[in-house]
């Protein structure tokens, strides 16, 4: 029987499991964005959330170094863990958990398997850029008479020019 296991094994030994998710994990935290299965994506989030979590700020050095030696232990990437701690650490010090999003992209067309964005709250662009834009209201172009008005400009621009090329002429 398999009462209390809520692991998703992801049809992989533990092994591969491990190194996939360690593979993920330091991707996205190295992009701050990665699509990848929904299955994953669900796997990859209660994977590096506690991780995320150990970045807060510790009093002592011998805390904050057990925390970096820790998140090595999972990662095995120096480069994602420096990437942790110095820029993404900062920006959830205030986020109380809930440091990735996943965003449904539909099936992939060669298996029709659920694809999923997966990203860091914090870093997302682009919901960042709609809100402000959202707040700035539209600017209105009023435009009326259609063909005709647009006819008239013309017929109008013409004979400006043209009275301009006369009174050129004329002075010469």
């Amino acid at each position: 029987m398999n009462h209390g296991n809520k692991k998703n094994n992801l049809g992989r030994t533990a092994s591969h499991r491990k190194a996939m998710l360690a593979n993920l994990g330091s991707q996205l935290i190295t992009y701050k964005r990665i699509s990848t299965t929904l299955a994953k994506a669900k796997a990859l989030r209660t994977y590096i959330e506690p991780l995320i979590t150990k970045t807060e700020k510790n009093d002592s050095k011998e805390a904050i170094m057990h925390n970096h030696r820790v998140v090595f232990s999972y990662l095995n990437n120096k480069e994602a863990v420096k990437e942790l701690f110095t820029n993404v650490a900062p920006k959830v010090a205030g986020r109380p958990g809930g440091y990735t999003r996943i965003i449904k992209l539909g099936a992939r067309i060669g298996d029709n398997a659920e694809m999923a964005m997966i990203e860091l709250v914090d870093f997302n662009e682009v919901y960042g850029k709609t809100a402000t834009a959202a707040a700035e209201p539209a600017k209105k172009t009023r435009r009326s008479g259609g063909k005709k008005k647009a006819a008239a400009d013309a017929a109008e621009n013409a004979e400006s020019t043209s009275a301009e090329g006369t009174e050129e002429k004329s002075e010469a």
